[in-house]
């Protein structure tokens, strides 16, 4: 029989697993937005401007929403997608702010930092926001310095997850910032010599040639997400090709581009079809990203492709590995890639063409395969590798048990 030591340290190790697993719930504000359509815009350009990835990646944070008609005003401004992030950023609070916390500050007003002031771009004091509680239940949110004005008010929470994410609806835009708004430069980012240094140069070739090149850079400063096949799979493609046309070659480079940044834990949560840099009215050209535990799929009509590691993230741009060409049902047949039936052996030169085929560890630079995995882990999360409840569950089992032998 268990002593009681021994029993108090297996309940330590099942509570210290049960809150790991409580810490690690993560929340996605593009679909806790999803349900309030007058909010739509304001979602929409999160995603463009991809504070939504960061806001999802942090544990404690408060998002003012603008509905569509104050968004609306706002976007009459004509800013450029890397000003107008930082605006939006201002509406972004690294502190948690429910109703109740927003009627009870401490003196009746208080100064946070927002995500434009964790940026570091922010001058002096120009990324915090002033919470001011006013008469008759009123709660307005002004710059620190704003002779006074407060126009901008609290108007309802859409949600409230405490200690986690909280959005409330605010009545106009919060921030006239001249520092915010100034023109801002856009990371210089050559989508060419990325992929060149990440052993994509053969992919990186046929961008040049076909033309597709111009596109793809033409998108990184607005979000770009890019599924390279290695080398190797790039030559064993090449029979197939080259039978195909000129406009079609260009069509199958645009296949392999989603015009917005997808980290892979936003890969994850939005299992489903996506439209590529080729999608053009009926021309489809869609993709279907499937999550299939660990591993994301990427499903056409043709063939099934896996992503196998990341090579380059760094936003506005997302560079994946993939392990096949993605060869889209508008321009390949699937009976071209049918599998042998099972049970039936493979010649020796049919064994040797799907080697090549094959991702080869060879193809990844060398020193970038510990990025990789690490970008890789970091958007996986924890939270997967917990899995929550079923682990809780193992546990309390395991201490039951052990309890009663």
């Amino acid at each position: 029989m268990p002593t009681p030591s021994s029993t108090t340290a297996v309940l330590f190790l099942f509570l210290s697993l049960f809150s790991a697993t409580t810490i690690t719930s993560a929340h996605n504000i593009t679909h806790l937005l999803s349900t309030h359509p007058q909010f739509s815009t304001f979602n929409h350009y999160l995603t463009v401007t991809h504070l939504a990835a960061e806001i999802n990646r942090r544990q404690t944070i408060t998002v003012l929403a603008l509905d569509n008609a104050a968004m609306s005003s706002l976007l009459d401004r004509h800013l450029s997608v890397t000003t107008l992030r930082n605006v939006l950023s201002l509406h972004v609070l690294v502190d948690y702010f429910g109703t109740k916390k927003l009627h009870q500050i401490t003196g009746g007003s208080t100064l946070t930092s927002t995500m434009f002031q964790a940026t570091g771009a922010a001058p002096g004091t120009s990324g915090y926001l002033n919470i001011t509680d006013l008469k008759g239940g009123k709660v307005a949110f002004a710059p620190e310095e704003n002779d006074g004005k407060m126009d901008a008010v609290f108007v309802k929470s859409l949600v409230e997850m405490p200690y986690n994410i909280s959005v409330l609806q605010i009545s106009q835009v919060a921030v006239n910032s001249a520092e915010a708004e100034a023109p801002a430069s856009a990371p210089s980012l050559n989508l060419t010599s990325i992929l060149h240094k990440q052993g994509c140069t053969k992919f990186a070739d046929l961008l040049s040639a076909t033309g597709a090149e111009a596109t793809f850079e033409a998108n990184v400063d607005g979000g770009l997400t890019v599924f390279c096949p290695s080398d190797t799979v790039i030559t064993s493609f090449m029979p197939k090709y080259k039978n195909l046309t000129d406009s079609e070659k260009l069509s199958l480079m645009l296949y392999h581009g989603i015009p917005v940044f997808m980290s892979m834990q936003m890969l994850k949560d939005n299992n489903g079809v996506v439209n590529t840099l080729a999608t053009d009215g009926a021309s489809k050209f869609d993709i279907t990203v499937q999550d299939d535990g660990e591993i994301v799929k990427l499903k056409t009509k043709v063939v099934t492709a896996t992503i196998t590691g990341t090579l380059k993230e760094q936003d506005p741009l997302i560079v994946y590995k993939v392990d096949k060409v993605l060869q889209p049902g508008e321009l390949f047949d699937a009976d071209d890639v049918a599998p042998a039936p099972k049970g039936a052996k493979k010649a020796k030169g049919k064994k040797k063409a799907a080697e090549a085929d094959s991702p080869d560890s060879a193809d990844a630079p060398e020193g970038d395969s510990d990025d990789a995995t690490a970008a890789d882990e970091d958007q996986n999360g924890v939270g997967k590798m917990l899995n929550g409840g079923s682990l809780a569950t193992v546990a309390l089992s395991l201490c039951i048990g052990l309890m009663f032998i």
